[in-house]
């Protein structure tokens, strides 16, 4: 919880546009716009049946020298990325392994949307 709290603090010290979240639907976190995607994303009951899934997978982890933050972009290339499978819930995201952590990222921009914990 103190981690997704975190991420959206950083990710509202990263919008600077007022008039971007207006257009889409916002949270408000102090006084800080926070734009929230609606897309659906792993429910929190599912969380740790995924994590066991994407270990059953050996999915190759990649790694990067920042920190795996919400909100940051991964890399064009080097970086695979495997879709969620139904029973974890409908979503439009992919998922990846960077720096021993799963996430979940929106695959054309490559911005990473959720770490799951």
């Amino acid at each position: 919880m103190r981690n997704r709290i975190l991420a959206l603090a950083a990710f509202a010290a990263a919008i600077g546009s007022p008039v971007a979240a207006q257009a889409q639907s916002g949270v408000t976190v102090g006084r800080a716009p926070v734009v929230v995607d609606s897309s659906t994303t792993i429910a929190v009951e599912q969380r740790p049946a995924f994590r066991d899934y994407v270990v059953e997978q050996r999915v190759p982890a990649f790694r990067i020298p920042d920190r795996v933050v919400v909100g940051s972009t991964l890399p064009e290339s080097g970086v695979t990325y495997y879709d969620v499978p139904q029973r974890f819930g409908a979503t439009t995201y992919r998922y990846t392994v960077v720096n021993g952590e799963t996430v979940l990222v929106e695959p054309r921009s490559r911005r990473i949307v959720e770490v799951v914990d």
